[in-house]
């Protein structure tokens, strides 16, 4: 049985290792890791040895071809005023002048009742308490597209931060079909009073090579048909170390590795670890991996995203029942705090796997209130990290992982149609079809 109950050595050894702590550093001094540029291929390359040297077997890059974007300028000129912004990753190079909307929210309510057909409409990167979801900005970016604006201004609601970035785009069509950049709070807050009704022109000027990414992977434990998948994603947006997002789950998935490697002997069940790239533009790395994988073979999934900044472990569950069970056990056993939520959180690399109804664990840091704050701008840097933290989640995460290696564990699957029944429940669907992120048939059954 891989019960780890009785031993306690692991966690001492956990939380005085330096393993993940020096890869997080490693990582965020390579600098640019944007999806298919060459920071990003190091950053593989330091995962997968850094997996080896843990103790892990056969390490190695599964690569894979990617659309790639390489940012050059960006502007928007309103009445000769220029205002600092950044393109968004993945929206098309070129010019586009209109009347400006200040589009609020940008809830879909919004676009239905404003003429937005040929215009600059901005919107918020926050979405209002009265409404139960999440409205993504790719979500706000197609209701743009839909509705006929020329330009799209994507300004953070966070004030004294910076200009926000994220990817725009679908699967299908890579590069958006409208200029789109980011905006401080305080520049969206001076467009708002100054631009609205005045002509405003939005540039963008970048290239998009066609290039490739891959993804970094090594196993641990006996060699059975079954596995526990345990992830995070390397990649980063350019404008930023990328140390929260997603330094931080790469290292702790690694930090896990090496503390699994020293308990290799007590595990039932194969544990693969897979460090994606080309997440930030698409969870491109993860399809592919889903494409290529058994999905029946894979047990349960822990995937990390965006922890270490907040204390607590955050786990959504995305109700499978007995991920729930697994959490609840895991802050039992440490007598620590643990945040569960069943809601569906389709836009990181667990996805491409629930979908099918493989049984997956979001794992990230809770916060308070909505939006990434800092997350997704240039100041997603080191020195807002603890390494206490990381040691603490990375004891946690490992104790998660055995728990499900365990033979004795089961952890039921979902039907597609489940999962495809939650997100409509969650008025999450309507967001997907938009931007053409829906994966059903009407039946719920997964579209190949």
């Amino acid at each position: 049985m891989t019960d780890l109950s009785e031993r306690t050595d692991w966690i001492g050894d956990t939380f005085t290792s330096d393993v993940g702590w020096s890869l997080l550093e490693d990582l965020v001094d390579v600098g640019n890791r944007m999806a298919g540029q060459p920071g990003e291929r190091e950053g593989l390359e330091l995962v997968r040895d850094a997996l080896a040297a843990a103790g892990c077997r056969d390490a190695r890059i599964d690569e894979f071809d990617v659309q790639g974007w390489v940012r050059g300028t960006a502007g928007i000129d309103a009445d000769g005023r220029p205002e600092h912004c950044i393109a968004l990753p993945r929206s098309p190079a070129g010019e586009a002048a209109g009347e400006f909307v200040d589009l609020g929210y940008g809830m879909p309510a919004d676009f239905e009742g404003t003429d937005v057909e040929g215009t600059v409409v901005m919107v918020s990167s926050d979405t209002p308490d009265d409404v139960d979801r999440f409205v993504h900005r790719t979500e706000k970016y197609y209701y743009a597209v839909e509705h006929g604006a020329a330009a799209f201004v994507f300004a953070n609601h966070v004030e004294g931060q910076l200009p926000p970035t994220g990817s725009v785009g679908t699967d299908d069509d890579p590069i958006g079909d409208i200029p789109a950049v980011g905006v401080s709070a305080e520049v969206g807050a001076r467009l708002a009073r100054r631009a609205v009704g005045d002509d405003v022109t939005v540039a963008v000027d970048c290239e998009t090579p066609e290039t490739t990414s891959g993804n970094a992977m090594a196993e641990l434990g006996p060699d059975t048909d079954d596995e526990v998948l345990v992830s995070s994603h390397v990649d980063a947006h350019d404008i930023a170390e990328g140390a929260m997002d997603n330094g931080a789950g790469t290292a702790t998935i690694v930090e896990v590795a090496a503390a699994l490697a020293a308990l290799e002997d007590e595990l039932d069940t194969r544990v693969r670890f897979v460090a994606y790239g080309a997440e930030e533009v698409g969870l491109v790395g993860s399809s592919v991996e889903a494409e290529r994988a058994d999905l029946d073979a894979i047990e349960a999934i822990v995937n990390v995203d965006s922890n270490v900044f907040g204390r607590t472990l955050s786990l959504s569950t995305h109700g499978f029942d007995d991920l729930t069970a697994a959490g609840d056990r895991l802050a039992e056993r440490f007598d620590h705090p643990v945040s569960t939520s069943e809601a569906q959180v389709p836009h990181s690399d667990h996805w491409p796997f629930v979908v099918h109804g493989v049984p997956g664990f979001m794992v990230a840091g809770e916060t308070e209130g909505r939006g990434r704050g800092w997350g997704h701008t240039e100041a997603d840097t080191l020195e807002k990290l603890e390494p206490r933290n990381l040691r603490e989640q990375a004891i946690l995460v490992t104790a998660l992982v055995a728990d499900l290696a365990d033979a004795d564990t089961e952890v039921a699957r979902r039907e597609p149609s489940e999962i495809a029944a939650a997100l409509e429940a969650e008025d999450k669907a309507t967001g997907m079809k938009v931007i053409g992120d829906w994966p059903y048939d009407d039946d719920g059954t997964v579209v190949e």
